[in-house]
């Protein structure tokens, strides 16, 4: 049994599941949005909860396995799972498998439209992991990737696809595209090194950061755009605000001949930007 929980340990260090913060509250936000003019059911909670730790885990343990050799070469990351030999390929290969399925199982549970989708979907999480050997725009890729997760947990409540929730996709999409261009301020001569995209790579540090910044504003104003469209609560837009103050506050924190603060920009700020943002949600819906 001590050996089964230290084995889903290391897989969820590998899969950095405590990252699946960043994107679950904009799912959850866009499940309470559908559920103000659709039936609550709590089995669609369950399978779409399901569906998207599932997506996430075959999405981020493909990762792992693509960039093995790489990660086995750069200082910062040669101690993940994979190139420290903490993990086999081969059971980083078996963990994706069944992720997949279950993501799939899930997707058809929740009907025809989800399971068809499903296919596309996951085909275009896991491409994703190859996008940094020959596009600069690999942040745009992952935003997208996960940007999809609002219309994934709309259409599964909803069967349908709506402007307004394509509004929550965009910011999300922004969100992490800009947080993502930050991170990888860190690998720049690595990168560089081995032949590797990425905007700090094309630009530098500097401008590279600033394009993070513009893709934030776009966030906020995306967020705007989906409280017109929803015709949500005005108390909806003290929660904008302060996600438009924490998104400032990162900035602040990171600058380009400074990464020290990095990691709480990355993981205490975007936490607490993703839980303002549920959190705003499930207060407007109370108050509506």
């Amino acid at each position: 049994m001590e050996a089964i929980k230290n084995k889903i340990v290391i897989y969820g260090r590998m899969i950095k599941f405590s990252h699946t913060i960043f994107a679950l509250p904009f799912a959850l936000s866009a499940m309470i949005l559908a559920w103000q003019s659709y039936e609550f059911k709590i089995s669609d909670l369950i399978l779409i909860l399901m569906a998207m730790v599932a997506a996430r885990s075959a999405a981020m343990g493909f990762n792992r396995i693509a960039d093995a050799d790489i990660d086995k070469k750069n200082k910062r990351t040669a101690i993940r799972e994979i190139p420290s030999g903490i993990l086999k390929k081969g059971e980083a290969v078996m963990f994706v498998v069944l992720s997949s399925i279950v993501f799939i199982l899930s997707a058809y549970a929740l009907g025809k439209t989800c399971f068809v989708l499903s296919f596309p979907v996951l085909a275009f999480l896991l491409f994703y992991s190859f996008t940094k050997r020959f596009t600069k725009y690999c942040h745009i890729f992952l935003g997208i990737a996960i940007g999809l997760a609002p219309a994934g947990a709309w259409i599964a409540i909803t069967n349908s696809i709506s402007v307004s929730i394509i509004f929550l996709c965009v910011a999300l999409m922004t969100y992490i595209a800009g947080f993502d261009i930050l991170y990888s301020c860190q690998d720049i001569e690595f990168d560089k090194s081995e032949g590797l995209f990425s905007f700090p790579v094309q630009f530098g540090a500097e401008k590279a950061m600033f394009i993070a910044k513009i893709l934030h504003l776009f966030t906020i104003f995306s967020l705007i755009l989906m409280c017109f469209s929803f015709n949500m609560h005005p108390l909806f837009y003290i929660f904008v605000g302060a996600i438009a103050v924490l998104l400032v506050i990162e900035h602040m924190l990171v600058k380009p001949d400074d990464l020290k603060h990095i990691n709480i920009a990355f993981f205490h700020m975007n936490s607490l930007i993703s839980i303002t943002l549920l959190a705003g949600v499930i207060i407007e819906t109370i108050l509506k």
